[in-house]
């Protein structure tokens, strides 16, 4: 049953909590850097807001869903888009039984009164507009006001917020008004192999070994040419691949690399097939080949007359 609260004489229902099966696998320093930026150290302090960054896929929601329910906490999730409104962020007007109006709090105004853990996904894809109607919730005021419906709602002390945002071109300029009131800023790198592995073990229970270590070393390999792949990627490849071999009455729990890398072209792109452990070492020697060094000079090899820069 929806839960209700009266604030200045108006009744708003309260959305529910995420519920989702997502664990943080991997560096735990990223965890501890949440919690820290969360902490109140004096009945004085007040708690960060921390903006987690970095390239789609990374594990940004997995790290601030996890520090919330290691934490204890109930996390409420917000999904951010570029015609997020304000009344979308706070309250929103819905008609009820018998024609009437009911005001639902969204899973940011929910966290706040319940005191949980609220997780604005994407936050740089909001317009100025949107994040101007938060900025007296990220400082010491600590409240939001409800032009929709005229109150004005303080955060609960135990309340923590944090924004993921990713660092791609389909996205809006943060103001500098807002960048100065989420801090600190968190990077989610690309995990190391043993990491890697480890992620790709607890999202594919059910994949063996072999297949894990072949997609592993796919993803380590394009790390390292600062690729766009990241686990996500790894773990829809091995299910479509896993999939594909199922539908097909082939053994799915068998590595075919051909197969694998038709997997993986339906994925991503035929390029990506280069990183592959198997092709791996003769596009690293095509790479030392596509320049050669003389007299000073890089040439082109498909044309030795053009220089290309002075060493």
């Amino acid at each position: 049953m929806t839960e209700k609260v009266e604030i200045s004489g108006v009744e708003l229902r309260l959305s529910e909590p995420a519920t989702v099966a997502m664990d943080w696998v991997g560096n735990e320093d990223l965890i501890n850097e949440l919690k820290a930026a969360w902490l109140v150290v004096d009945d004085l302090d007040l708690p960060l807001n921390p903006r987690i960054l970095g390239k789609p896929g990374v594990g940004k929601t997995t790290l601030g869903y996890a520090a919330g329910k290691r934490m204890g906490k109930d996390v409420y999730m917000f999904q951010c888009t570029m015609d997020t409104r304000p009344e979308d962020l706070l309250i929103s007007p819905v008609i009820a039984a018998n024609n009437q109006i009911a005001y639902v709090a969204s899973s940011l105004v929910s966290a706040m009164i319940k005191g949980g853990v609220c997780l604005l996904d994407e936050g740089n894809r909001m317009s100025e507009k949107s994040w101007a109607s938060l900025a007296p919730l990220m400082d010491k005021r600590r409240y939001v006001e409800s032009i929709i419906a005229g109150i004005r709602i303080y955060a609960h002390p135990d309340f923590r917020l944090c924004v993921t945002m990713n660092s791609d071109s389909s996205t809006f300029e943060i103001p500098e008004y807002i960048q100065s009131r989420l801090q600190p800023k968190i990077f989610v790198d690309f995990p190391n192999r043993a990491d890697e592995l480890e992620i790709l073990k607890y999202n594919l229970p059910f994949a063996p070994p072999q297949i894990l270590d072949y997609c592993v070393d796919f993803l380590q390999n394009s790390h390292s040419f600062d690729e766009p792949y990241v686990v996500r990627d790894g773990i829809n490849i091995i299910r479509y691949y896993m999939k594909t071999r199922e539908s097909n009455k082939k053994d799915k729990k068998r590595l075919n690399k051909k197969e694998f890398k038709s997997s993986m072209v339906h994925i991503l792109e035929q390029e990506a097939t280069r990183y592959c452990s198997d092709e791996f070492e003769e596009f690293l020697e095509k790479q030392k080949r596509e320049t050669v060094p003389r007299k000073g000079f890089l040439f082109s090899e498909e044309d030795p007359d053009e220089d290309i820069f002075r060493i």
